[in-house]
């Protein structure tokens, strides 16, 4: 016999059809629709959680010498730099681990600033570090940001380009790494007042500092500004890794000044301990980045500085061939495609890096050396078919190829 309409009720909540929205049928029972809306809220909250345990058992916990081991196969020199990043990532993934008890010291964040010359390794750094440890990892360039409401990109943009880069899985990417580069564009570009605002300067600095710190923020999954309509994600940045970099072109001669020395000359005193001309980076302290331009409250948010030294030519000639994406390595796979063995001459190699220094470019002007030199051979092999199977490049032939090229324009006066 079956029930009538008014003895039907919801299985789980023994609530009446009369008393319900909707009551759903099932084979030999009934929901309502606030048990689906409650089963629909505890199934959400059981996944994040799983999510949250998934990325915390995927990070991979290396010791500080075993990452400096996986960066020294992908940089080459650098080692002030690499043992920095490798305690500070060290201790950052240590601090996600720590399960803090009301009497427990809790361990802050130790956020990064890189400080070199362009083309010294700093974003191959920050790269290198996020495949080593298998986490979400984003790259932002820091001149493109400006204030809330004026022509550019809002700080959010940053996490939302980590959201994406985790799937917008939000448990992954508040375990990642963003490395926000040329910082130094955002300096201040004035220490005098002004009547019109530093949107692009100092306005950025006052937006980061909340997120570096960490704090809760409405992130738009698509970008702010063409999708004004989206719903906004909720990501907490407490336990996101920031590593800021930028060349501070420039503040060689601040700390040249604070030093009480020249950048080109003798020491002032000759009492003075002796200090290495060819590399100031290595004196930075916080006190020149304030001079600099960066706000005293954005500085104690990036309590880690460290500094890259110069590419010299023994590290350039190293660069060239050793790494294990080396410049060389990427030029043979790309001839063996063709099925020809590219091998070049000694006093090639030393061309090129001797070029390199001349145009001052860092490790990325021996690519556009490298092409200078090998456009025509890339150009023609494909279609050509070369009776020999080796193409050996001689120093006359770089020289003659190089001499036709226009990056010869580049040179510094």
């Amino acid at each position: 016999m079956s029930k009538s309409t008014k003895d039907i009720k919801c299985s789980f909540c023994g609530s009446g059809k009369q008393d319900t929205l909707m009551l759903i049928a099932g084979l030999d029972a009934h929901i309502c629709d606030k048990c689906v809306a409650q089963a629909n809220q505890i199934l959400s909250e059981e996944l994040v959680t799983r999510k949250g345990k998934s990325a915390q058992a995927n990070v991979t916990l290396l010791k500080p010498t075993e990452i400096k081991s996986h960066l020294d196969q992908y940089v080459i020199g650098q080692d002030d730099a690499k043992k920095v990043l490798s305690v500070a990532v060290y201790n950052h993934y240590k601090r996600l681990n720590q399960k803090v008890d009301k009497d427990e010291v809790e361990i802050e964040k130790s956020n990064i600033i890189m400080v070199g010359e362009t083309g010294t390794g700093k974003t191959l750094l920050a790269k290198t570090i996020a495949k080593i440890l298998n986490v979400p990892f984003s790259i932002c360039d820091a001149t493109v940001l400006t204030e809330a409401g004026y022509v550019g990109e809002d700080v959010e943009s940053i996490l939302t380009r980590l959201l994406q880069a985790a799937d917008y899985d939000v448990a992954a990417a508040e375990r990642g790494i963003v490395y926000i580069d040329e910082v130094d564009k955002i300096a201040r570009k004035s220490d005098n007042p002004s009547i019109t605002r530093d949107v692009s300067g100092e306005g950025v600095q006052q937006a980061l500092l909340k997120i570096l710190e960490g704090t809760m923020v409405n992130v738009p999954p698509q970008g702010g500004r063409k999708h004004p309509d989206q719903k906004m994600i909720a990501v907490n940045t407490n336990n996101i890794l920031f590593i800021c970099g930028g060349a501070f072109d420039g503040i060689q001669k601040k700390i040249a000044n604070r030093l009480r020395t020249q950048t080109v000359g003798y020491k002032v005193n000759s009492g003075d301990a002796e200090i290495d001309l060819k590399n100031l980076y290595k004196y930075i302290t916080p006190q020149d980045l304030r001079s600099f331009g960066l706000i005293p409250e954005l500085i104690g948010r990036l309590p880690v500085i460290t500094y890259l030294n110069p590419l010299d030519r023994e590290t350039l000639l190293n660069i060239l061939t050793e790494p294990k994406n080396s410049l060389m390595k990427q030029y043979k796979k790309l001839f063996e495609y063709e099925h020809i063995n590219l091998e070049l001459d000694k006093e090639v190699y030393e061309f090129i890096v001797d070029k390199a220094l001349e145009f001052q470019l860092g490790a990325r002007g021996l690519r556009s050396i490298c092409e200078a030199i090998m456009i025509d051979a890339m150009f023609e092999i494909p279609t050509a078919k070369p009776d020999s199977k080796e193409l050996y490049i001689t120093l006359d032939y770089a020289e003659e190829k190089f001499a036709k090229s226009d990056i010869k324009k580049l040179k510094v006066a």
